[in-house]
């Protein structure tokens, strides 16, 4: 009797850690996820409030991740020179001298301004495997970033022109 009330209490135990490490473990997925010390997320806002804020496009694309067509962006031939931020926060995410004509329909970078602004979730939407990229501060759906881009870094951000504001070079 004291050897089964010895193996239960190290079954319990065994139990215990095993749950205290899986807890300790963080879910294997292709989340980028900035540190807290990076970034800043905005407050919380409703979906209407969201809405009333950016109007029925950007809303479309930057809350509800949809798309604009190919070739119809203000940004898609634009070429100014300073930085393009977040329409919906006014977080600096790519500069002029990162653009490029990707030939895609949307406007490109090959880099993002800083490491940290933009977070990358797998998207397996419509059958495909792709990388979907949001700004850090507000989750604002962006785009998507692929690896057929130039040097330096091989990265195509392909973003809607919807999701950015340009700010010019003073």
């Amino acid at each position: 009797m004291k050897y089964i009330f010895v193996i239960l209490i190290l079954a319990s135990s065994f139990g215990s850690m095993v749950h205290a490490q899986k807890a300790e473990q963080k879910p294997e997925d292709a989340t980028y996820q900035a540190p807290d010390n990076m970034i800043k997320k905005i407050e919380q806002k409703t979906e209407a409030e969201w809405l009333e804020e950016l109007g029925p496009e950007k809303y479309k694309i930057l809350r509800q991740c949809s798309t604009e067509p190919p070739f119809t962006g203000k940004y898609n031939n634009f070429k100014g020179v300073g930085n393009y931020v977040c329409a919906a926060c006014g977080n600096v995410l790519f500069s002029s001298e990162t653009k490029f004509d990707s030939g895609s329909g949307w406007p490109s970078f090959f880099a993002a301004v800083e490491k940290g602004k933009i977070k990358e979730i797998l998207d397996t939407s419509f059958g495909m495997t792709r990388t979907e990229i949001k700004c850090a501060q507000c989750d604002g759906h962006l785009g998507h970033v692929f690896t057929d881009g130039p040097k330096p870094t091989g990265l195509r951000y392909c973003v809607n022109s919807a999701s950015l504001d340009f700010v010019p070079k003073e």
